[in-house]
């Protein structure tokens, strides 16, 4: 397998893509220099980050007509989500702010009929005449598409508030809106196909004409597990105390992505109250094992924080206490990664006299701050996604707290991810019913008392929609 360059923007999950290239077969090596990338037979543009930032990225570096060049004459390069965006005339991300124009179409935000940011996984279908994209569930993160395929490429489609474009390709040269990285086998397969039309590309210009058409899809409910980590090992406790060990991190990410997990959520509990960096070395080693999406928390008070936990493999980063210190950590997280990087951690506690208030430093310190209107404060500040977890039902399994989960989501127009309670199946079903896009659950797993598939399962036969087909493996 030829050496693959990936373009590092410094505003990328690049340690995600690197994991997902070598899986798929690759030696992937970042570089940024333009004689490097200029030489390379296989690029690859990665995508997590705000279009403005990423844009200057690629001028600073002498990037731009490199890269441009490339897609016209059609060189193998990859493409993936904000690099998807980035081949465009320009995107309302960043008014004024010109892409390299060489997939023509303007980039749009998502309606405010729906959550945005998109968060999860998606169907997708291909164009016939596609050799690379097929039909499947894949995994996105966005909050601006490209809302149909450009003449002259072949490509496939999903919606969202309306059909949207999910990926395009012209002979090795592919482009995707979605994570090929952390959409599972489906992404791994995928990847495999590029880098066998790379490889054999000998400069034939193939060229194909876009027959997509709108069809039904739907974005899926979430399932997620939540390994809370301390001094590398999994711990669980009730109400962030009593802490016991539950297993080992790098064991649990992989059996819990064979069972089906939507994506992943590490949060180092002991980071914020000891002072200390989360632990990055965790979090690649999780990587090295997961292709799904994985959000990290703890102890991230900067965006060098936030880049480091990217660059060891994070996806996401969520920020719980060092938010309520200091408000404007989510906007600047959000003006260098993106909204659908920033995830609000919060914590809520029952008030006596009725709703909930932030608590922070594993419960022990009540902020007095009113939890629906921090959770509006902080969308309006950048975060693209609330973790919410019930301080008075976590680790206890009597179910989520309905009523916060439909105060919360009622107050936002971004993804509510539920925590803090689960026990069983219907407790999952309620939590989606009362307004949350994903769940989260921790005891139910780690104590093997189930498994994500069975309840995935269960969920469906209730009438949820979940991603249970087994993905494409070849």
């Amino acid at each position: 397998m030829s050496e693959v360059v990936v373009v590092a923007t410094g505003t990328a999950n690049t340690a995600s893509v690197l994991a997902g290239l070598r899986r798929a077969g690759a030696e992937p090596v970042l570089s940024t220099d333009p004689d490097v990338v200029q030489a390379a037979r296989i690029v690859v543009l990665p995508g997590v980050g705000a279009f403005s930032a990423a844009k200057e990225k690629l001028d600073e570096a002498g990037l731009t007509e490199i890269i441009a060049a490339r897609v016209r004459e059609g060189r193998p390069l990859l493409g993936i989500c904000l690099g998807l965006q980035l081949l465009c005339d320009a995107s309302e991300e960043s008014p004024g702010v010109a892409g390299l124009g060489v997939v023509r179409g303007n980039v749009t935000r998502f309606s405010d009929e729906v959550r945005v940011p998109q968060l999860g996984w998606n169907t997708v279908v291909a164009d016939e005449g596609c050799r690379l994209l097929q039909d499947g569930a894949v995994s996105f993160a966005n909050s601006y598409r490209l809302e149909r395929v450009p003449e002259g490429w072949l490509g496939a489609v999903s919606s969202h508030g309306g059909p949207f474009v999910a990926a395009i390709e012209r002979g090795a040269v592919l482009a995707c809106q979605f994570h090929p990285e952390l959409s599972g086998a489906y992404g791994q397969a995928l990847l495999r196909r590029w880098l066998a039309v790379a490889e054999a590309w000998a400069g034939e210009g193939e060229v194909g004409v876009s027959s997509a058409k709108p069809s039904v899809h739907t974005l899926t409910r979430r399932v997620i597990p939540c390994l809370d980590v301390k001094d590398g090992r999994i711990v669980k406790g009730v109400k962030f105390q009593g802490l016991r060990d539950a297993g080992d991190p790098v064991e649990r990410a992989a059996a819990y992505e064979a069972q089906g997990a939507d994506e992943l959520v590490i949060l180092d509990v002991s980071a914020t109250t000891e002072g200390r960096a989360n632990a990055a070395e965790t979090v690649a080693a999780v990587r090295a094992v997961l292709s799904i999406p994985l959000t990290v928390g703890g102890g991230v008070r900067a965006v060098a924080d936030a880049a480091r936990l990217l660059g060891a493999g994070a996806d996401k980063v969520a920020v719980n206490s060092a938010a309520v210190l200091r408000p404007e950590l989510l906007t600047e997280l959000a003006t260098t990664f993106g909204r659908q990087c920033t995830v609000l951690a919060i914590d809520a506690a029952e008030r006596p006299e009725g709703g909930w208030e932030v608590v922070t430093r594993g419960g022990r310190h009540r902020t007095g701050i009113d939890v629906v209107g921090w959770a509006a404060d902080g969308v309006s500040r950048g975060a693209g996604e609330i973790l919410l977890t019930s301080w008075d039902r976590d680790g206890t399994r009597s179910g989520y707290d309905l009523a916060l989960l439909k105060a919360v989501t009622e107050a936002v127009g971004v993804p509510v991810i539920a925590s803090g309670g689960a026990d069983t199946a219907q407790h999952l079903v309620d939590g989606l019913s009362a307004g949350a896009d994903a769940v989260l659950a921790a005891s139910i797993f780690h104590d093997d008392d189930t498994t994500v598939a069975t309840i995935k399962a269960q969920l469906a036969e209730a009438g949820v929609s979940v991603r249970t087909s087994p993905e494409e493996t070849t």
